[in-house]
């Protein structure tokens, strides 16, 4: 690809002022509301998978998300039948995240959420891809931030509930900047 002169300005001396314009993405961001608890009503922020899983073709006003046990989700889920109909968070490890998500959409569930299992990571985003199985999933499958998944979990603990009730996706477009309610421990 050649570029104008225009073009090497962007890359050299605003990459990420020009990336909107010229249609170039680092990553593809998903966004999700916490309705319930009310202590981490935030909107989160998620990258989908790059090269699996499917997409969002409805927006959930109220759908629950339910932490999966074991949270690695790599086998049978001891609450698999609360995951059904629903999205279902899960922490990396243990497995691919190809698998995790086949487990979920094995249960029935409707999405998948992978936190980072390193619980102090607010910032770094992993790419999840394939794994080498030639294997599919249809259910779409989103990354969230170690600190995030942790934050959601340690407050469903806290008040003793299976789940969380979320929004998604949120389109972040249509509120003013002032009404982005991000997670106070996620700084930009």
């Amino acid at each position: 690809m050649l570029l104008g002169a225009a073009g090497w300005f962007c890359l050299v001396l605003c990459f990420p002022a020009c990336v909107a314009a010229h249609g170039l993405r680092i990553h593809d961001y998903l966004y999700f509301q916490v309705l319930s608890p009310g202590d981490i009503r935030y909107i989160f922020t998620a990258t989908p998978a790059k090269d699996f899983g499917g997409i969002f073709h409805t927006r959930y006003e109220q759908i629950h998300l339910v932490p999966a046990e074991p949270p690695e989700a790599c086998g049978e889920l001891s609450n698999g039948f609360f995951i059904q109909d629903q999205i279902a968070l899960v922490e990396r490890g243990g497995c691919s995240f190809l698998s995790k998500t086949r487990v979920v959409q094995e249960h029935g569930g409707r999405a998948v959420i992978i936190s980072d299992n390193a619980v102090d990571n607010d910032s770094f985003y992993v790419e999840m891809i394939q794994d080498s199985t030639q294997r599919t999933a249809d259910i779409p499958a989103l990354f969230l931030l170690g600190r995030d998944g942790y934050m959601i979990r340690r407050s469903l603990q806290q008040h003793g509930l299976p789940w969380a009730i979320i929004s998604i996706p949120v389109n972040v477009t249509s509120i003013p900047t002032f009404e982005l309610l991000q997670p106070p421990w996620t700084f930009w």
